[in-house]
């Protein structure tokens, strides 16, 4: 499960609630496209955005359209409380593993994002990843951290943020350092194909959430033993990563499923705004430069 493609869906969302219809069809292209898992709930999920009601919405639309691929889902919240509560939620719907971010408005000390791995480990016994996603939790994980948590039950997946600025020394290290077991996993879809060719299991996909066919050529390719050619597909894709380093991969995101018709725009709820005028601009003009416009 914890290798290979781990696609991202958005979750289309406005003020009235989540567009089951909509969601249904993203993941069915997934599905279609022979994806290795599916992650919702995640940044590109929305997940912080939604209360506990529409987390169930998504989870159960997913997991039934998903057919039989391993679905894996965000648990993050501010409380224990709540993402206990997801987490058990996350099981009774059938996922296949958890998602694990350590959301918090204060800065948390490694003690209590310990203690909040330790607690939610106890209580499934689903696979749980840890989510080092540091742009929005404002929490860096240490490689001493890591070894820590990997030592509780069900640890079985770290999901680590483009590594800054030598990709393959950073996977290599982390690799080598964590049981094998454990599977690493990388965000930051313009440093997938390096990290992935230089160890890293998973790739945790944002374009592979509306262009999964695309994001699997690259996995392939590393898989196949054909690392150039990997780079040369991602190296092709640069006028979107451009775009997701500059406005955001979530809005990005919602703004080629917009486009292709996949969602019903606006996608995003408030206070978020989708791309500019200007910016859409600039994605048609990536779309037809990378060969994505169809």
């Amino acid at each position: 499960m914890l290798d290979g493609l781990c696609a991202f869906p958005l979750t289309p969302l406005s003020e009235t609630g989540v567009d089951e219809t909509a969601l249904t069809g993203l993941i069915s292209r997934l599905v279609e496209a022979g994806v290795d898992s599916i992650g919702v709930l995640g940044s590109t999920g929305l997940y912080p955005y939604l209360d506990r009601a529409e987390r169930s919405t998504v989870l159960e639309a997913a997991v039934a359209a998903a057919a039989g691929t391993p679905v894996i889902a965000g648990i993050g919240a501010l409380r224990t409380r709540e993402v206990l509560t997801y987490a058990q939620d996350a099981q009774t719907a059938g996922a296949a593993g958890v998602l694990l971010a350590p959301v918090s408005y204060h800065r948390l000390s490694e003690e209590e994002v310990y203690g909040l791995y330790r607690d939610v480990t106890s209580a499934v016994s689903l696979p749980v990843i840890i989510y080092d996603n540091p742009g929005t939790t404002g929490f860096t994980f240490t490689d001493e951290l890591y070894t820590r948590l990997v030592q509780l039950p069900n640890i079985t997946g770290i999901k680590i943020p483009p590594p800054d600025p030598d990709v393959a020394h950073r996977v290599t290290a982390l690799r080598s350092g964590l049981p094998g077991s454990v599977s690493v996993g990388i965000s930051g879809d313009w440093v997938a194909a390096e990290a992935l060719l230089a160890g890293a299991d998973c790739w945790y996909s944002v374009i592979g959430g509306v262009f999964p066919t695309t994001a699997q050529a690259i996995v392939d390719a590393t898989i196949a033993g054909h690392p150039e050619h990997a780079q040369a597909l991602s190296q092709g894709l640069e006028p979107i990563w451009a775009l997701f380093r500059r406005y955001g991969s979530l809005r990005v995101m919602a703004a080629i499923a917009e486009t292709f018709g996949w969602v019903a725009a606006p996608s995003l709820p408030r206070p978020l705004l989708g791309l500019s005028p200007q910016a859409r601009t600039e994605l048609e003009a990536a779309l037809q430069a990378t060969g994505l416009a169809g």
